[in-house]
């Protein structure tokens, strides 16, 4: 697979078969994507990379959290930011109309949506969560190395025939996410990301995802 074919058929997968990932397989893609570009090389990101019982161990324990503060609590950053409007907002809701509509689940059927987010917290049946932080002293500019490394990530995930989901929603808790990992106070907890072979064959997975016209996102000069 090339890049341009990772690129091409990367997309958040939302279900997974149970097929284990070899550690050496993880293994190998991580040290790859060292060589993502960072600022000065500071090399922001700080990963952890969870399976088997400590990932069971902490997927019951933020269920819990979950189900007594549904709305989140300890947020350490605001997972969109406010006055989102425009093409923004836009896409935001239709890529999730798109997903429940590919589930059958209507817009009044408030229980089903509410079943297939509580879906996150068992990382859509992957067997592999990949949970990043960075020092609390990062700024916007570390923030978008720490991104830059999660997409060589993703991309090295698909040439190996592997897929992904990044998920900020684990955000929502990212003060308890932090004591969950054994993360001190001096880093902020970033992201999730759920890694594992997709189920080809779900609705899921398979609704398109459309992106906006390069005339709406690139202004070209001087060409």
């Amino acid at each position: 697979m090339n890049v341009s074919e990772a690129v091409a058929t990367r997309r958040s997968v939302r279900q997974f078969l149970p097929d284990a990932v070899p550690l050496e397989t993880i293994s190998d893609i991580l040290t790859k994507a060292q060589r993502s570009p960072s600022g000065g090389n500071t090399q922001p990101w700080n990963a952890i990379v969870l399976t088997g019982e400590p990932l069971a161990d902490l997927t019951a324990k933020i269920k819990a959290k979950a189900a007594e503060e549904p709305m989140g609590a300890g947020m350490e950053y605001d997972i969109y930011p406010k006055g989102l409007e425009g093409r923004y907002e836009a896409q935001r809701r239709a890529v999730g109309e798109a997903m429940f509509g590919a589930l059958g689940i209507a817009r009044e059927d408030g229980a089903g949506r509410v079943k297939q987010m509580m879906a996150n917290w068992d990382s859509f049946g992957a067997p592999i969560q990949i949970f990043t932080y960075c020092r609390t002293y990062m700024g916007p500019p570390q923030w978008s190395d720490m991104g830059m490394w999660l997409q060589t990530v993703m991309l090295l995930l698909r040439d190996a025939g592997l897929d992904s989901c990044p998920q900020e929603i684990w955000a929502m808790y990212g003060s308890y996410m932090r004591e969950l990992l054994g993360i001190s106070d001096d880093y902020i907890f970033f992201t999730g990301m759920a890694v594992g072979y997709r189920d080809p064959e779900a609705p899921i997975n398979r609704f398109p995802v459309p992106r906006v016209d390069l005339s709406e996102a690139i202004e070209f000069r001087g060409f």
